[in-house]
């Protein structure tokens, strides 16, 4: 017997309005940046999404040098989609990106108009769909002008495959000019997508005010730090974390002493609140309604279970947030 939804995934999931739009996206939502692609298990990460899924998670957010090899999380996911989820393509929001390097030759990086175009045919293809929910330019391009790059997600708005469009790693003044662009086009800007956890908050100093002020939701990657935002690092590195795999973003430099004594002590806090230190920072990264989704990504189905289980608890004392802003500026 094929793969049946669960019948309650709706129940205990929280849903936001993604800035001024009529697109509601879940609380908590499942990136495929690691584990999904050609190197990895499939039927690991068929169960992941299953699982994510039956819980109520509806946003699946790709790009298309996820992998490794680079397209490789598309094609899974689509395999995927072909498989189990073609009865509910329509229950779900399904992104991707494209700006960083995908192919050889000066067309396969940046944001020109040429690159972004040609990069979603090719995201389209390899997941077997006629559009996508939401693409995203990955990262603004210092040497294309912005409206080229934002003229480039207008069109494949109006070539009808992508619904709605967003951006990735831009500043509070590059997003401020993209949405002043994109609303003279006549496609508004969605949503933005910036790294923000308890350890990297830049969001904070200009780009939620800039977002807030536009109507513009927010989806956060790396809410949990690559995982230096749970009780895995407390101890050292773990001969099978991010840290020690060479193709990770995350380095053993990176976790050094200092943030391991405070990782202690947040985890301090989280099991006051009867949280783990992962729900807690997703927690407070939806604490104040400011981020419409928190991105996660999975390695085993059990951290998609107590990830969304952090729903149950987002509310915060106003001591418990000094405490923590205290752990974070203070010296250890």
């Amino acid at each position: 017997m094929g793969y049946q939804a669960s019948e309650n995934r709706y129940e205990s999931m929280k849903y936001n309005r993604t800035g001024n739009s009529g697109l509601l996206l879940p609380a908590i939502s499942l990136g495929l940046w690691h584990n999904f692609g050609g190197v990895d298990t499939y039927e690991n990460g068929r169960a992941i999404l299953r699982k994510a899924f039956d819980l109520g998670i509806t946003h699946f957010d790709l790009a298309n040098n996820y992998g490794p090899p680079p397209g490789s999380a598309e094609e899974m996911f689509g395999k995927m989609l072909q498989a189990d989820f073609a009865p509910y393509r329509d229950e779900m929001v399904i992104s991707t990106k494209a700006g960083y390097h995908m192919w050889p030759g000066p067309y396969g990086d940046w944001g020109s108009k040429k690159y972004l175009v040609s990069s979603l045919d090719q995201s389209l293809k390899r997941m077997g769909l006629d559009y996508v929910d939401v693409f995203y330019s990955h990262r603004p391009d210092p040497n294309t002008p912005l409206e080229e790059t934002m003229a480039a997600l207008d069109l494949v708005v109006r070539q009808g495959k992508a619904l709605y469009v967003g951006v990735s790693n831009y500043s509070a003044e590059q997003t401020a000019a993209a949405v002043e662009i994109l609303n003279r086009l006549g496609t508004p800007l969605l949503i933005h997508q910036p790294k923000y956890s308890l350890l990297e908050r830049w969001v904070e100093d200009g780009l939620q005010d800039v977002l807030e002020q536009n109507g513009v939701g927010s989806i956060a990657f790396c809410p949990l730090a690559q995982g230096l935002l749970t009780s895995k690092y407390a101890n050292g590195i773990p001969e099978n974390s991010r840290a020690k795999k060479p193709s990770s973003f995350l380095s053993e430099a990176q976790v050094t002493q200092d943030v391991v004594n405070r990782v202690i002590k947040l985890n301090e806090i989280a099991a006051n609140r009867g949280q783990s230190l992962a729900q807690m920072a997703l927690a407070w990264v939806l604490r104040n309604g400011k981020v419409t989704s928190a991105l996660i990504g999975a390695s085993r189905v059990s951290q998609v279970e107590e990830n969304v289980a952090a729903l149950a608890n987002l509310e915060f004392s106003n001591e418990e947030l000094s405490s923590i802003d205290n752990i974070l500026t203070d010296s250890i």
